[in-house]
């Protein structure tokens, strides 16, 4: 098994697709073991037979829609008119939508690339400078895979077996807590700098804007009510959310047109084939792994050394954030996932919280250099060059930190909602 997790390695600097890596490294294991592979052909089937998978495509869809048909520019104004009256209000305004828009998006690239270019413009506009508006578009689109949906949570789901319904219910409140200590970050930086601010709204300018966003935020609220009320599952949440986006698209906002729609649909199915590649092949990767008992050995190493529950997290913690630096969130949680979860939950964490620590490490690995996919998509966005967002990230990464923090130390942030409406895990 070393000398297989040696090849792996060795393969990722090779320029290889992932799945292509993570395909020949199980199958060369399986064959020196002499396993019949019937096997892998079955794993495979079972990773894309997967019923909590198929939420994926829809609400990539369904973001892909909502970034088509003017959603966003309604989410902002409204953002804006809420708390625009705040010193550096166009920055709050910036992490509000990015709040609002976590409920439509589920993804911190299409937060970035979709809700970045308008505030980006708008805070330039306002006489914000570069480096402040893309460390605050940047950073508030970690909270997209964070307030569900979450595309990162479903993949997660899959590939721990775990309940999407609770994952996403137990993001909620550590995805407020981040737009919330980010806020103090801006407000900080907005009076030291003195940004400008707008006058404070009239009632009937609230009511415009909050009409012209009411079928924009009646999204998530549809997609919580059905999973709540036990209407449909997280999947079929996804399936109906997908559908409303496209009528509101199509016939409420109407800016959405037909032509625009094998764009959107291939855009759809070329994220969903990168996805499933990754997932199957994770699949037979993750069943190697288990084969060769790396969770238990690892489980046990750790336990050897680390007597404290805590003392694991922070080992756990500490490598997650280091390969969050280098690797792309997907593909980190296909392959670590089944090894860390079982460490995790095996030091006595419920596995919704274990499985929110692994997701709130990830996704600071993409504002972090050296490889952060979020500080490229802004640094296009805004034409800047990607030393200068980098720096300008780094106070940011504080309010994130906190969170990653608290969410660790107090299980209860991520488990008190999923146990009030679900129940408690048996």
């Amino acid at each position: 098994m070393t000398v297989i997790l040696i090849l792996f390695v060795l393969l990722l600097f090779t320029g290889l697709p992932l799945f292509v890596n993570l395909g020949l490294s199980s199958f060369l294991f399986m064959s020196i073991k002499g396993f019949n592979p019937v096997i892998a052909v079955q794993r495979i089937s079972m990773a894309a037979n997967s019923f909590t998978l198929l939420a994926a495509p829809f609400f990539i869809i369904m973001g892909n829609i909502m970034n088509k048909s003017g959603v966003t520019q309604r989410m902002f104004k409204f953002a804006n008119i809420l708390v625009g009256n705040r010193a550096g209000g166009l920055g709050h305004a910036n992490i509000l939508a990015s709040i609002l828009f976590a409920g439509m998006s589920g993804t911190a690239v299409a937060d970035a690339g979709g809700l970045g270019t308008i505030e980006i413009k708008a805070m330039r506009d306002a006489g914000y400078d570069d480096d402040f508006s893309c460390a605050v578009t940047a950073a508030s689109s970690v909270i997209g895979p964070i307030i569900p949906p979450s595309l990162p949570m479903v993949i997660l789901a899959v590939s721990a077996e775990a309940s999407i319904g609770r994952l996403f219910i137990g993001g909620i409140i550590p995805g407020v807590i981040m737009g919330l200590t980010m806020m103090v970050i801006v407000a900080y930086y907005a009076k030291k700098r003195n940004y400008p601010r707008l006058p404070k709204p009239s009632a009937r300018e609230i009511w415009v804007a909050f009409k012209d966003a009411f079928g924009a935020i009646l999204a998530p609220i549809i997609l919580f009510a059905g999973i709540f009320s036990g209407i449909f599952t997280p999947t079929e949440a996804a399936v109906v959310a997908a559908f409303y986006s496209l009528i509101l698209g199509l016939f409420v906002y109407k800016e959405l047109k037909l032509k625009d729609l094998p764009e959107i649909i291939l855009s759809t199915i070329e994220t969903t084939g990168v996805v499933l590649a990754l997932v199957m092949t994770a699949n037979v990767f993750g069943y190697v792994l288990t084969v060769s008992q790396v969770p238990q050995k690892l489980s046990m190493a750790l336990l050897s050394f680390a007597h404290s529950k805590f003392l694991i997290l922070l080992i756990v913690n500490l490598f997650l954030i280091f390969i969050g630096m280098f690797m792309e969130g997907t593909a980190a949680i296909l392959i670590l996932t089944p090894i860390l979860i079982p460490v995790m939950t095996g030091a006595g964490l419920d596995q919704t919280h274990a499985c929110l620590i692994m997701i709130l490490n990830l996704m600071i690995g993409v504002v972090t250099p050296p490889v952060g996919v979020v500080l490229y998509v802004v640094a296009n966005v805004a034409k800047v060059g990607f030393e200068r967002v980098t720096k300008a990230i780094l106070p940011f990464l504080i309010p994130l930190f906190i969170t990653l923090i608290l969410v660790t130390a107090i299980p209860a942030l991520t488990t008190w909602l999923p146990n009030l409406l679900f129940g408690k895990p048996l």
